[in-house]
């Protein structure tokens, strides 16, 4: 109803007008004794310091909405208004008069109820639905001192003790709730109270910040029942029982390795229960696949206890654990701590069904993981066809410092009602231990929950105390119940602490001495429960021990076989992934050329528009001109080597997926993926329709939100999901890039050797010097060389039926030169039996060079075609010089390697000094290292001095991680190294003598 949606300052201005008739108010924070608890004290001063009497309201104003009004004169003229014509007042206005005049003069014991009360008391349950979390009994520790709002003290409102057992006509109304019910008539006790233990118990609940109705009379509908949910003996058990799990675990681990850093659950252990209720409930309304983002703190007791990874390969990764039993392919990597690794299972539900669980692994960045896991979510959602995003979740753990202060976490947040990025909503738990690290909350946030930053979604925040876990497994529930219904985000805030401190070894009353005084003194929450349990008599003393005993017996069995425990060969790739090859196995070398006759069909199909179409003219010229390529077979461009290299990839089978800020039209408008209609504004994108009834997500380009951090996370998350699939990530320029330096750092260049998972990502970064200042001229490619794993000075396997030379690096680093070679690569991404990432130093000007051409006879696999060598069509990690030099050319007296753009402008220069003399090669793959076809251009000038040349200053670009291998190249064939750098100016001009 809208006027339960208005602001009520203007209503608190019209309260205090009201009161000043008779006298003004003043709040002071004293609570009355014994029944009186509701009220604050309000002391009333003189007529003589009360505010003037607000002046009568003119007609004219007479359609505002309810709770907009400034006066009681206000309401008498809108009631007279009213009474003569019902029609010219507002809608809820005249909802509220039908509700209060005459029917209060007929009750009982009310006739003496005012309009101006009626107003009052619907303002009082209002206050409390609104403000009733401040008031909540959230903080298991009862260190913060949290003033209770004016708003919340009936007193404010005009109300005495005097009126507690008087009776109020509340009315009946079009909103759930207890306003609901069909109790039109309540005394001020029993609304009070069923306010107080609605919205003031142990859960607070921050919704009305949701500009919906529906939605905030779907939580009021939860949240103001009769009586408070109640469990059943038999759910109190299965509580009780993960509850013990949860925390017998951690008690184990510290008595077993009492100085290991573990970043334990203690102080935290109802997350457990939690989680398996919501995983439980969530399974009921339809949850098939949940992925799971979590930093360190409670992680191994999520993986043992929720995720179900056995227990006896935890406690042998504490123990050091044995290196795994030889086998064919077996892929162990360099590992990570035990804290950071993930898992996945199939478990089973209290409701007899079966959910599949995955964690995702998660570096010490503690946020970093949250676009991962919401982009892998996406990825399942798709390849099950989860159109109505009901069957997969992600679930996202933070920390309340991290959830507060990392910007990450708003990138997420911000994806998820974008059209190409949501999921359907997330659930995020926060697991507040009320202190980051040593940093109290009033120096680590500035809002008054860690979790506000999430209001700007409009997601509903359940603040709970981690001491009841009964109120803990229903507010999870409850997220559960509305991810499924209105598929958006919701926050549980557990409210909780760490009774070590960051770590097991750590001090923590170094710096929050009075925290931890009452901490050492502090209950457990399973005494906690367990007390409950036992004064009420829902559980005996029998029963505790009985399920006490079975967990010490399954933990003390478990640590015992983990002496013996050897890991078979790791879970390292789902089932997409089966058949796919570890570093360890070689993987054969195949083709990427394409058949001339699809080429030539998906060529028709990616540069015509519908007839009916209306581009813009010069894009109308744009898509001419490109049929014209295809028609001709000469002059493909950039662009449309991309899109034959999607489209074919489409046609193949394969997803392909293509995000970034401007990837639609391009940063350079040279992409035109998505076309606009001038007259109507309607999109059409050809690579939708490159095939007959094409799925419209098989291909996916999506302009995306202006981040960097969050959508590069997001995508890698997605690529991870199925190898089918080629994903692509832009950036608007090159040097954006480095906002997502973390995705690169921990993930991208490290996350198969740490954690044994590949991803086929791309990444297209565009990079050179164009005149457009020192940011957008460089991608910074020296950082991704510098971030590459292969050795500088030994030369692997070089033979192409035994080399695994990508295979065993971290990622490819490329700078191409021409389209087709461009082409080759993306389509190499898919057609081989491993997934490694690659990096992309894409081009700007060449995307509409002259010379920067190829044939569509270099896109296709016919023998005899230019772009056909002895090992067929395929990727060239380098191009020869193109003056058709002989296998053996001694009258080169310099040859000159280099990468990317710079090529053009030095065969430029070349050609106007007829340097006949000069030999230039391009080294399109810079990593791994073409050790092998370097040595061949060694070998075919031997008399030639040997020169890099690249356009950045020698602290940059590719000079240091090249002159270390072209080093090793030379001395493996007794040359003697002698370098030289040659920086092309701005202008193009290069010297070559």
């Amino acid at each position: 109803m809208t006027w339960f949606r208005a602001g009520s300052s203007v209503a608190k201005l019209a309260i205090r007008r009201t009161l000043t008739q008779s006298g003004s108010y003043a709040a002071r924070k004293r609570i009355f004794p014994s029944e009186s608890r509701y009220f604050h004290t309000t002391v009333f001063k003189s007529k003589a310091q009360s505010a003037p009497v607000p002046r009568p309201v003119p007609f004219s104003r007479l359609t505002d909405s309810f709770l907009d009004g400034t006066s009681s004169v206000y309401l008498e003229e809108l009631q007279r208004a009213w009474e003569d014509d019902p029609n010219s007042v507002d809608e809820s206005w005249d909802n509220f008069f039908r509700n209060f005049v005459g029917q209060a003069a007929t009750s009982p014991g009310i006739s003496g109820q005012t309009i101006q009360e009626s107003m009052r008391l619907l303002l009082l349950v209002r206050a409390y639905q609104v403000y009733g979390h401040m008031k909540a009994k959230i903080d298991p520790l009862g260190l913060e001192k949290r003033d209770t709002p004016d708003d919340l003290d009936p007193a404010f409102y005009g109300f005495s003790e005097a009126d507690l057992d008087r009776e109020f006509f509340l009315g009946v109304w079009r909103m759930s709730g207890f306003l609901s019910e069909n109790r039109p008539v309540q005394t001020l006790r029993s609304i009070l109270t069923r306010l107080e233990q609605a919205y003031c118990g142990n859960i607070g609940y921050e919704y009305m910040h949701i500009a919906d109705r529906e939605r905030c009379n779907w939580l009021r509908d939860k949240i103001e029942t009769p009586t408070p949910t109640q469990y059943n003996r038999e759910r109190r058990e299965v509580i009780l029982d993960r509850l013990i799990w949860s925390t017998q675990f951690e008690n184990f681990l510290a008595t077993k390795w009492t100085a290991a850093k573990r970043f334990g659950l203690e102080g935290g252990e109802t997350l457990i229960p939690g989680m398996k209720e919501m995983f439980d409930r969530s399974a009921d309304l339809g949850v098939e696949s949940i992925v799971i983002g979590m930093s360190h703190r409670g992680r191994l007791n999520v993986l043992g206890n929720v995720v179900r990874k056995p227990l006896r390969q935890i406690f042998s990764e504490f123990s050091g654990g044995t290196k795994p039993v030889d086998e064919v392919g077996l892929y162990t990597g360099t590992g990570d701590v035990k804290y950071h690794l993930g898992t996945s299972y199939d478990r089973p539900t209290r409701g007899g069904k079966r959910i599949h669980l995955s964690l995702v692994a998660n570096p010490s960045h503690l946020e970093a993981v949250d676009p991962v896991v919401i982009g892998k979510t996406r990825a399942k959602q798709y390849y099950s066809n989860d159109v109505d995003r009901t069957k997969n979740m992600g679930i996202l753990i933070h920390g309340d410092g991290s959830f507060a202060g990392q910007g990450v976490v708003y990138e997420t947040l911000h994806l998820s009602g974008l059209p190409n990025y949501t999921t359907g909503g997330t659930i995020h738990i926060v697991v507040n231990n009320q202190v980051a690290f040593t940093t109290d909350p009033q120096a680590g946030r500035s809002s008054q929950y860690c979790t506000d930053v999430a209001k700007a979604l409009n997601a509903p925040i359940f603040h709970v105390n981690g001491d009841d876990v009964e109120a803990v497994v229903h507010a999870c529930e409850l997220a559960a119940e509305w991810r499924q219904t209105f598929h958006s985000d919701v926050v549980v805030d557990i409210v909780c602490y760490r009774r070590f401190g960051h770590n097991e070894i750590d001090e923590p009353s170094f710096t929050q001495p009075k925290m931890y005084k009452i901490i050492r003194n502090h209950p457990s929450s399973l005494e906690i429960y367990q007390n409950k349990l036992l004064e009420s008599g829902l559980a005996t003393k029998e029963d505790i021990d009985r399920i006490q005993s079975k967990v010490t017996t399954i933990l003390n069995e478990e640590f015992l076989a983990s002496k013996d425990y050897v890991p078979q060969r790791r879970d390292w790739l789902s089932a997409y992934w089966a058949g796919f090859k570890s570093p360890e196995q070689l993987s054969r070398i195949r083709n990427t050329g394409v058949k001339p006759e699809i080429l030539k069909n998906v060529g028709k199909a990616i540069t015509t528009l519908p007839e009916t179409f209306k581009p813009h003219r010069a894009v109308k010229k744009i898509f001419a001109d490109r049929f014209k390529m295809i028609e001709t077979g000469e002059g493909v461009d950039w662009a449309v080597a991309e899109a034959l290299a999607f489209a074919t990839l489409l046609v193949e089978g394969n997803h392909v997926r293509l995000s970034g800020q401007d990837v639609e039209r391009g940063t350079f408008s040279h992409r035109h993926s998505v076309v606009h209609d001038q007259e109507t504004g309607e999109r059409y994108c050809p690579l939708d329709h490159v095939m007959m009834n094409q799925d419209e997500e098989m291909f996916t380009v999506s302009n995306s939100s202006l981040s960097e951090f969050g959508v590069l996370g997001f995508e890698l998350g997605y690529s991870m999901e199925n190898p089918n699939s080629l994903v692509l990530w832009e950036a608007q320029f090159g040097d954006f890039s480095n906002g997502a330096q973390v995705i690169f750092d921990q993930f991208l260049s490290s996350g198969e050797s740490k954690w044994l998972r590949q991803t086929g990502l791309v990444v297209l970064l565009p990079h050179g010097y164009d005149g457009q200042g020192p940011e957008h001229s460089s991608a910074r490619l020296e950082r991704f060389l510098q971030m590459s794993d292969d050795n500088p000075f030994v030369i692997p396997e070089m033979e192409p039926t035994l080399r695994n030379q990508i295979q065993t690096c971290n990622m490819q680093i490329v700078n191409v030169t021409t389209p087709a070679n461009y082409f080759h690569v993306l389509r190499r991404q898919l057609h081989r039996e491993f997934r490694k990432p690659l990096v992309v130093m894409s081009p700007k000007n060449l995307l509409r060079h002259k010379d920067c051409k190829s044939n569509l006879s270099e896109f296709d696999d016919v023998q005899g075609h230019p772009g056909f060598d002895k090992q067929g069509t395929r990727f060239k990690r380098l191009i020869k010089d193109q003056n058709d030099h002989s296998d053996l050319e001694e009258g080169i007296r310099r040859l000159v390697l280099c990468s990317g753009k710079v090529y053009y402008e030095l065969d430029e220069r070349r050609k106007s000094v007829d340097g006949k003399d000069v030999a230039i090669c391009r080294v399109e793959q810079l990593c791994p290292f073409p050790y092998d076809l370097i040595q061949r251009e060694l070998k075919r000038y031997p008399n030639a001095e040997i020169v890099w040349c690249q356009e950045e200053p020698m602290n940059m670009g590719a000079y240091s991680y090249i002159a270390p291998r072209l080093a090793t190249a030379m001395k493996a064939l007794n040359r003697v190294p002698c370098y030289m750098q040659i920086v092309v100016c701005h202008d193009g001009q290069t010297e070559l003598d």
